[in-house]
């Protein structure tokens, strides 16, 4: 078969791309998994409020780790 081999500027390029960005039309709605969970978004947000307070007092981890 015949390959096709893409360079990494060209890929990081389509990453930014309004296509790449939009989920495909007719997808399920499937909570968790094509959709985000209820719980899951908040969550996210209340991780996203934990790591603006630790950005602001200068000192950030290099990891987060969920024990």
């Amino acid at each position: 078969g015949t390959r096709i081999i893409y360079d990494r500027k060209f890929l990081m390029e389509c990453r930014n791309s309004p296509v790449a960005k939009t989920p495909p039309s007719h997808l399920p709605d499937i909570p968790g998994v094509t959709s985000p969970n209820v719980e899951e978004l908040k969550t996210e947000n209340n991780h996203v409020q934990n790591c603006d307070e630790k950005a602001s007092t200068g000192e950030e981890e290099q990891f987060d780790m969920d024990i």
